[in-house]
Parts: structure tokens; sequence; C-alpha cells
């Protein structure tokens, strides 16, 4: 079986990127930076299904995002999660959190109607993160 991202992630994200071992996506919520790394492994659903080689991979390209988000948009807080709750796929967040966004303290899941980030805003964000 090849690598298929799910279609939850299909649906509500944006691909930004293709890395060595992940997809960079963005959730297509203009109200939160927020982004998703999804390991491209077959089934994988947690990080210990990832092999050794797999795991220290995940880790860099994590660090990676984590510095650019904090970087470019230099947060209050940066959130790193991986729930699968609702998609099993193994995913993990990376949301750039400020004490004056819509849902702080609170999570983001499910809190507000999300905000399609428009032609211009997506074109400005990928530009800022080199994407």
């Amino acid at each position: 079986m090849a690598f298929e991202l799910a279609p939850e992630l299909q649906r509500d994200c944006i691909e930004l990127a293709s890395w060595p071992l992940c997809k960079v996506l963005l959730m297509n919520d203009s109200q939160y930076p927020w982004f998703i790394l999804v390991p491209q492994v077959e089934g994988a659903r947690e990080i210990i299904d990832l092999t050794e080689t797999q795991q220290s991979q995940f880790w860099q390209e994590s660090k990676q995002l984590s510095e650019l988000l904090m970087a470019v948009f230099t947060p209050d807080k940066l959130n790193v999660a991986a729930l699968g709750n609702m998609v099993p796929q193994l995913h993990v967040h990376h949301i750039a959190r400020y004490t004056h966004d819509v849902a702080w303290p609170k999570p983001v899941w499910g809190l507000h109607p999300a905000q399609p980030y428009s032609d211009s805003q997506l074109l400005a964000l990928k530009k800022a993160l080199s994407f």
C-alpha cells in the first residue's frame, strides 16, 4: 500500500510542502497560524509506529517547522500536539498561539467556525514562510 493523506486532512488543509519524511499542511483557518506535519508512512498512527530513523527525521522536521513558526509569527506560545482522536492517521499540529487570539486560552478545535484563507492571505503566508 502507498501512503495516502487522510480524507479529513485533504478536506481541511492546504498542502504547502513535502519534506523528506513529512507533508507540511496548513489548516485552512486564517484565525490561527496552524500547521500540521504528517509523516508519509503508510499505516502510522502513533510516533512509535515510525522506525528509529523515521522518528529522528520527524523530530528534526518538527524542530525545523517550530523554529520557522517562532521566527515568522513570534507567538506567545507554540502548541505542538499529536491527538488523533478524530483522524487516526499520525499527524502533529504546530499552532502559533497568542494571548489575544479568538480562542485563547482554550484549544482551537471546534471553538469557532473556520475562516478560510483568501488567495491574497495564502500568497502572503507562503511568501513569509518561503514555501
